[in-house]
């Protein structure tokens, strides 16, 4: 296992932890910032030995994250995280959620009617909650059903201004505007 961390962000340090799996460049987790703890702090707690690595994928994609962060209109493929790594509920969870196209939301409850499991919005969230990939897999465009955000991992802030980088509008309560949702 390897580590990059990326700095500096909008957010605060990230940290991608990764390794070849087949010969191929993978990254196996995502940290974020989080308001009480940074990604660095996470990864110390979480593997006090690491060793900082880096190649040119990884670096290539770092850049593509930070610029993600930052705003810019970026496109991740899956083929760079090991998503084999996943439940196979969780991998079809962050498939259906990685097809929602920037500046559009969906909700817990459509994404797990889309599944086929029509009382499974609960279980979404917590497979989304469980997201090994955030950014890459873009988490932060579920939202509940009433409008609010829910949970992300990098925090509410960081969940709404990723979601108004990408023309994504709120109300004076905090919740989102959109004429239609993704997968309705």
């Amino acid at each position: 296992m390897k580590i990059k961390i990326i700095t500096p962000t909008p957010f605060g340090p990230v940290v991608l932890i990764w390794s070849r799996v087949n010969r191929k460049v993978k990254v196996i987790r995502i940290l974020l910032s989080r308001p009480d703890i940074s990604a660095e702090d996470q990864l110390t707690n979480s593997y006090p030995h690491y060793a900082v690595s880096s190649c040119g994928k990884i670096d290539s994609l770092s850049a593509k994250i930070r610029d993600f962060l930052e705003g810019k209109d970026v496109k991740f493929s899956l083929d760079v995280v090991a998503l084999d790594s996943c439940p196979p509920f969780q991998k079809a969870v962050l498939r259906a959620e990685h097809q929602i196209p920037r500046g559009k939301v969906s909700t817990y409850k459509l994404i797990a009617r889309y599944l086929g499991k029509e009382n499974g919005a609960r279980a979404v969230g917590n497979a989304l909650a469980k997201n090994p990939f955030p950014i890459i897999i873009p988490c932060h465009r579920a939202i509940r059903s009433d409008g609010y955000l829910g949970g992300f991992q990098g925090g509410m802030d960081m969940k709404q201004v990723l979601l108004e980088n990408e023309g994504v509008h709120f109300d004076v309560k905090g919740r989102v505007i959109v004429p239609r949702f993704h997968y309705d």
